[in-house]
């Protein structure tokens, strides 16, 4: 009778421990040259921010500035007076920040055609394309309080080459108006905004043209496509990446901005140039109420982060649906 023997269960195999690795010499450069730059960030920005959000719940007056770490907590009182559109403060906080968003949109919009219809037009070569494009960039190349003061003394009634020029020159208008008080402050302040900005938007946007190829465009021209279709079918869409970033970054910019109202205003601003980042410096620095000044910078953080977050997520859908 014959026996089958069952084969011997396999031994198990023990695996010899890998060898460790080793750190190779100078592993922590890397981090050592990134430290100092995270650094800063956290004193610059970080910390100051921590502590405004710190300081709108305190009651920082101008009878705590010595001792503002002994402020009195007050939770959420300055926000409910921010907000509240019936008392005094809220209803200034509400009129700057619609007066605001009227800027805003009128700034970006007219700055984003007017280097829109530069770059297209500087895109071809021609004889003095250089010079055009270098005068264009000078109001960017300028420093920031040279330009605006220099509007400042053009928009004067009496000694300004605005009125001398609209008045006496042209004859368009028959008296010298009043260019930085009154509802005109606001076309004073767009101007001198938009002279300043529209330069940015015309770099932005040449420099995102010289990624379109010509072959592009003279394809369409050989199908019988004029100017405009090309413009809305070739530039826009190839643009796309570029506008998305241009917009977003030039909305921050005008909605914060603070050296436009104040260099051409000065501390005693008009309410039609009464823009929020003025509004809330005069809320901190003229009332020396620091707690209220907090508060109004927390919501203008949140409302930007807010309007950043909606924009990146539409943007995202509709560049994914594309």
């Amino acid at each position: 009778m014959a026996t089958t023997t069952s084969p011997a269960p396999p031994r198990p195999t023990t695996r010899s421990p890998e060898p460790r690795r080793r750190r190779r010499a100078g592993w922590w450069l890397p981090f050592a040259l990134v430290a100092p730059a995270v650094l800063l960030e956290l004193l610059i920005h970080l910390v100051p921010m921590l502590t405004g959000i710190w300081v709108s719940f305190t009651q920082l007056t101008r009878f705590f500035i010595r001792s503002w770490t002994e402020a009195p907590f007050v939770g959420l009182r300055n926000y409910q007076v921010a907000l509240d559109v019936d008392g005094a403060v809220g209803r200034g906080l509400l009129s700057s920040f619609l007066i605001t968003c009227a800027y805003t949109v009128i700034v970006v919009g007219v700055s984003w055609a007017l280097g829109m219809a530069a770059a297209v037009a500087l895109q071809r070569r021609f004889r003095g394309r250089a010079f055009f494009r270098t005068l264009f960039l000078v109001p960017y190349a300028l420093p920031v309080y040279a330009g605006i003061v220099t509007w400042n003394f053009m928009l004067q009634r009496d000694t300004g080459v605005i009125n001398h020029l609209l008045v006496e020159d042209l004859g368009v208008l028959d008296e010298r108006p009043f260019w930085l008080i009154g509802g005109r402050a606001f076309v004073s302040i767009l101007v001198v905004a938009v002279w300043r900005l529209w330069p940015f938007a015309f770099l932005m946007l040449t420099a995102g043209l010289q990624s379109v190829p010509d072959d592009i465009y003279e394809a369409a021209a050989m199908d019988g496509a004029h100017a405009f279709r090309s413009w809305c079918s070739i530039t826009l869409p190839m643009l796309r990446p570029v506008n998305t970033v241009l917009v977003l970054v030039m909305f921050l910019w005008v909605f914060n901005d603070f050296n436009t109202p104040y260099v051409l205003f000065g501390t005693s601003q008009p309410p039609a140039g009464d823009l929020i980042s003025f509004h809330i410096y005069n809320a901190s620095f003229l009332t020396w109420n620091f707690g209220a000044g907090a508060a109004m910078s927390v919501l203008l953080l949140l409302f930007l982060l807010l309007v950043t977050g909606v924009y990146l997520l539409l943007v995202n859908r509709r560049s994914r649906r594309a």
